[in-house]
């Protein structure tokens, strides 16, 4: 079983590529980065849990009811608070950026207290803790009941990973640097972009608006957190992006001193949120499930590339269609 922790949000949508000031309504879904990898490993058939905080209303339940429906463990689910967070996203394209607006101030998770989740029980038989930066972000309680949550998970014998998720809109470098810098001892596993590792840890990377990819910069980024940290893995997404609407896609891990690079896939995105949760989704099935590095780069590689043609956070892709991808079937021809 893997168990996730994090912010689960409502997101309002502009309907296809209108900007805020064209649209005439909003279309509602919800996620969170926490959420989105549980979804992707509930779709592959593994047991999970996502463990956040939501208000005891109409919205709330009907947030745990989608994950419900999906597949995903839902029992150690906190209530309590005011209100769930909102994200307002106006999807970019061509030269034209996507924009997010954020609207979390006072969510019921950032006002989560240390001693409300029974973490023990909450990792009873599993295997695997995954978390991302953007929740220690929220408030300082929930920083501190994610230290909590490591502990436990530490103390328990889980592998635990964590994306960096730098979100600038929620704080600033110097405390995130702070901040997570102190967590990374729990951490076994460390997914990032060569982005947010110098945005949090100051450790200088690739040119990210270029479009161009130096595979040595990348594991040199690698090999200075593994270095600073003592990671066992760290797994780096590399992304060129030529547009909004189109990118190449592909990775890295590093692992034992060996860098691994994936396939590189020419995608045309249709909702590219969410992308590097399902990434870190299928990095972790595979790692469960004994795979090699280079398999396991591979096919997570293969899962965010699907999820860029999917809308909404969560990749709703099976099985079969990521392992027809990763082996090499990128036609995109219907399938009869």
């Amino acid at each position: 079983m893997v168990v996730t922790f994090g912010e689960l949000m409502m997101r309002l949508a502009t309907p296809g590529f209108l900007r805020f000031s064209q649209a005439p309504y909003l279309e509602l879904t919800y996620g969170g980065g926490e959420a989105n990898v549980a979804v992707s490993l509930a779709n592959y058939g593994l047991a999970t849990q996502f463990v956040t905080r939501l208000p005891k209303n109409d919205i709330g339940q009907r947030a745990i009811n989608e994950l419900r429906g999906i597949g995903v463990g839902t029992e150690h689910i906190v209530r309590g608070g005011e209100r769930i967070g909102i994200y307002f996203l106006e999807s970019g394209a061509s030269q034209r950026a996507s924009k997010v607006t954020y609207d979390r101030a006072h969510s019921a998770i950032a006002e989560i207290k240390p001693g409300e989740v029974a973490w023990d029980k909450v990792f009873a038989g599993a295997k695997w803790f995954h978390w991302t930066g953007i929740t220690p972000a929220l408030s300082d309680s929930a920083a501190a009941v994610t230290r909590e949550a490591c502990q436990a998970a530490k103390k328990a014998g889980l592998t635990i990973s964590t994306d960096l998720n730098y979100r600038k809109k929620l704080w600033s470098r110097e405390k995130a640097g702070q901040v997570m810098g102190g967590l990374m001892e729990y951490v076994d596993i460390c997914i990032a972009n060569e982005e947010d590792a110098e945005s949090v840890f100051g450790i200088k990377g690739a040119e990210v608006t270029s479009g161009q990819i130096d595979h040595g910069q990348y594991e040199d980024v690698a090999r200075q957190l593994t270095g600073r940290f003592g990671f066992k893995q760290v797994a780096i997404t590399l992304r060129e992006s030529f547009s909004a609407s189109h990118n190449g896609w592909s990775a890295m891990l590093y692992a034992g001193g060996t860098s691994y690079f994936s396939s590189r896939y020419d995608i045309s995105i249709v909702d590219r949120v969410g992308g590097g949760d399902s990434f870190g989704g299928g990095l972790i099935y595979a790692m469960l499930r004994g795979d090699g590095p280079d398999k396991a780069i591979n096919f997570a590689v293969a899962a965010s590339c699907l999820k860029h043609s999917i809308s909404g956070d969560y990749n709703r892709v099976t099985l079969e269609e990521v392992e027809t991808l990763a082996k090499g079937d990128a036609s995109g021809r219907v399938q009869r």
